[in-house]
């Protein structure tokens, strides 16, 4: 089946900020139908809802549903961090991407910015708890591994057990686990799906996701594919904390936007 119906390449940001870490985004999806007016109140509600995230993740908050003002003016927001990402990491990546959003997607009432550590997303439709594979960003190693059909076994199975415990309601929609496929070569993978999401909506979210496995991400050392709603994540290095490392070694990544 194939997946990628339209593709955009990914243009990465950087910047500095006061905080002792800089973040960069993966990769940002703006809905250019959802034009609004510069200063007018819905787009003063959308500052006003991104400003109001920083202090809840301040209080120690890894995830939060949103919403600020009234009637047509109303906008709804959502922001998650990684599970397995610590309180500093966190709050640094929340508040990078509620700067980058709104200078990535000025003046539109309908975004979505998605980093490593976090992701954040606002528009006037309420989406809480609906699955949405409909954009998403996808990165995958340019370099591929020499036996492509026993590395896609191995990985198979992996994420058999990752999304599977992923999906339990105790586990808040966050999975991660570890195989080691050779005497030089382990296997890291991680899911997550937003908080919002039932556990059948989590799975069926992680099973569209599964699929670029067999084409996008097919062969290659390393890949990600994030939805609004969920994402999933291999690489052949330790990323995960506490074991993983805030620096990923040097490596050739293909990167791609998907709207569906």
């Amino acid at each position: 089946m194939a997946l990628l119906h339209h593709v955009v390449v990914v243009y990465v940001f950087s910047f500095i900020v006061t905080y002792s870490l800089a973040y960069d985004a993966e990769g940002s999806y703006c809905d250019f139908s959802s034009g609004i007016v510069s200063g007018g109140p819905v787009s003063t509600n959308i500052a006003h809802l991104l400003a109001g995230l920083i202090p809840k993740f301040e209080q120690g908050a890894t995830f939060v549903e949103s919403s600020y003002g009234k009637g047509k003016n109303l906008v709804y927001g959502l922001a998650q961090c990684r599970g397995d990402v610590d309180q500093r990491n966190c709050l640094g990546c929340i508040h990078d991407a509620a700067q980058e959003i709104q200078s990535s997607c000025t003046n539109l009432a309908d975004a979505r910015i998605w980093y490593d550590f976090c992701f954040i997303r606002y528009s006037q439709e309420q989406f809480y708890s609906k699955v949405d594979t409909s954009n998403g960003v996808l990165i995958g190693n340019q370099e591929n591994v020499t036996d492509v059909k026993s590395f896609s076994k191995d990985l198979g199975k992996l994420f058999d057990k990752i999304n599977a415990d992923a999906i339990k309601p105790a586990s808040g929609g966050f999975a991660t686990g570890v195989k080691d496929i050779s005497k030089f070569d382990t296997l890291y993978g991680m899911a997550q799906c937003t908080k919002d999401l039932s556990s059948l909506s989590c799975a069926q979210c992680l099973n569209t996701a599964i699929q670029n496995f067999q084409d996008f991400c097919s062969g290659r050392k390393g890949c990600r594919v994030m939805y609004s709603t969920c994402t999933i994540r291999y690489e052949l290095y330790p990323f995960i904390f506490p074991t993983g490392s805030q620096k990923t070694p040097s490596e050739s990544l293909t990167k791609v936007v998907v709207h569906y």
